[in-house]
């Protein structure tokens, strides 16, 4: 199907997949009618901001703003999908009203999982006061409880949460993450994951372990259970241990297999219906996935609004893995697949000084560079990823 100039087209989301595929219809050649539906009040922001700059910025919470749009699409920002009818070809809002479409771009995203009220959207009246990080007026209510600077208990040792207990710290408050294991070791690996959690001790973070940890409250305060009993008091625990994709508006439509939204290598559901950014799944060379970054979320927007217009016409998404992080006086940026295995070629600077350019070289050419607190632009770190040993830099 290739969508005319006459077609509607619905943007379900408008996080970062949403306004991506909003710009790359236009940039399609798309001129009709577009309409997005967000169930944030929020226009589209930067959510990696928020567990770095914007959490300990001072003074006006602005690192998260994004340019105006351009794209000139009609937006209901508030405003949830509740149904999908692929066959009436329906969006179906809260509010009651339908919304037709001949073009449909599912970007509902995720929301974070919860330790103490299970996976449902938001939290029961009267529960465990959980605090998680994934919207920018979680964002604005961290900050403010930050301001405190109370003792801090992050359950959670990816990103995330690693990234929410660095800016805890540097908010003056007393910390500790609880981990299952080395933090950051099944994200990055062991080699990166020593060098950040050695870097996360020197500012003073504490490290608890347990294979599996929940949240309850004691004496009106909560408290993390750890997998032995024990219990880790805190007077505010952080939640951070993955999302949950919003398909739940999706359950009769007919799209899901075994719960998962998963897409083809251009996006597609149908020839009328794509989908990108965090609640798809979509092939890669470890199977099929959803991959939670936000240059996954653009790159595979851009490729599925190019699908939604031009058909077979349109290229396949060659995903190539871009991730970056900023903790515990780190900055790291990474090109190619992570964890990376083993130990780097270093291939300028030195790692123990904390400054590095490294490599993970593969025999298939898909091999993964590290700049750790070195400036290298990212288009030259994506070639170095592909490089072979001896190309130099």
């Amino acid at each position: 199907m290739t969508v005319s100039r006459r077609d509607r087209v619905v943007v379900v989301g408008n996080g970062i997949a949403g306004r991506t595929a909003c710009d790359s219809l236009r940039d399609s050649g798309f001129d009709g009618e577009i309409t997005v539906v967000g169930a944030e009040h929020h226009p589209p922001y930067s959510r990696p901001a928020l567990s770095k700059a914007a959490l300990v910025d001072g003074g006006e919470l602005t690192a998260h703003r994004l340019p105006e749009p351009t794209h000139g699409a009609t937006e209901l920002f508030g405003t949830r999908a509740r149904h999908l009818d692929i066959e009436r070809r329906r969006v179906s809002l809260d509010d009651g009203t339908d919304l037709p479409y001949d073009g449909l771009v599912i970007a509902s995203g995720s929301r974070a999982r919860r330790l103490a009220a299970g996976d449902g959207d938001g939290q029961a009246e009267g529960a465990v006061d959980e605090v998680t990080l994934r919207e920018l007026d979680d964002a604005v209510v961290l900050r403010r409880r930050l301001a405190g600077r109370p003792s801090v208990a992050v359950v959670g040792d990816g990103p995330l949460g690693t990234e929410i207990a660095s800016g805890c710290l540097a908010a003056g408050c007393e910390v500790t993450l609880v981990s299952r294991g080395r933090p950051l070791a099944d994200q990055l690996g062991p080699y990166l994951s020593d060098l950040f959690t050695y870097a996360a001790r020197e500012h003073g973070l504490r490290l608890a372990y347990a294979r599996s940890a929940g949240v309850a409250s004691s004496g009106g305060h909560p408290v993390v259970v750890l997998d032995d009993g024990a219990h880790l008091e805190a007077e505010l625990v952080i939640s951070a241990v993955g999302d949950v994709p919003n398909v739940g508006w999706l359950a009769t439509s007919g799209l899901l297999t075994d719960g998962e939204l998963r897409v083809d290598t251009r996006g597609r559901l149908r020839p009328d219906i794509v989908a990108a950014g965090d609640v798809a799944a979509f092939p890669t060379r470890h199977g099929i996935r959803r991959v939670p970054l936000w240059t996954s979320a653009v790159e595979r927007s851009r490729g599925a609004a190019a699908a939604l217009v031009h058909g077979d016409a349109a290229a396949e998404v060659d995903f190539h893995p871009y991730f970056w992080t900023e903790q515990f006086g780190l900055s790291l940026k990474a090109c190619g697949s992570l964890p990376a295995p083993g130990v780097p070629e270093v291939v300028d600077g030195d790692p123990a000084t904390g400054k590095a350019l490294l490599r993970w070289p593969r025999d298939d050419g898909a091999g993964t560079a590290v700049a750790l607190n070195y400036r290298y632009p990212v288009p030259k770190l994506r070639r170095l990823s592909r490089a072979t040993p001896g190309d130099g830099i």
